[in-house]
């Protein structure tokens, strides 16, 4: 997940993807999944544009909140949408 600070549009391809999943099976949780990504590539798109971070951002301990939310909705969103 590294790899979405230095490219944040990525994220919006995970967004796209759950959106994808709602879309087959309407599930709520895979709607949340969509929006929590898309907001989470916003979020990561203003830090890489020194948005919301106007000095030295080496250290985003705000990422370890972020990254297991992330993995844990995103885990729920494929269990649940898989059926």
């Amino acid at each position: 997940m590294i790899v979405m600070i230095a490219y944040p549009w990525l994220a919006g391809v995970v967004a796209a993807c759950f959106a994808g999943l709602w879309w087959r099976g309407r599930r709520r949780v895979a709607a949340l999944a969509a929006g929590v990504w898309a907001l989470y590539m916003v979020y990561e798109y203003l830090m890489y544009a020194r948005v919301l971070c106007s000095g030295e951002c080496n250290i985003r301990v705000d990422l370890l909140l972020v990254y297991p939310a992330l993995l844990v909705l995103s885990v729920w969103a494929v269990w649940k949408g898989r059926g």
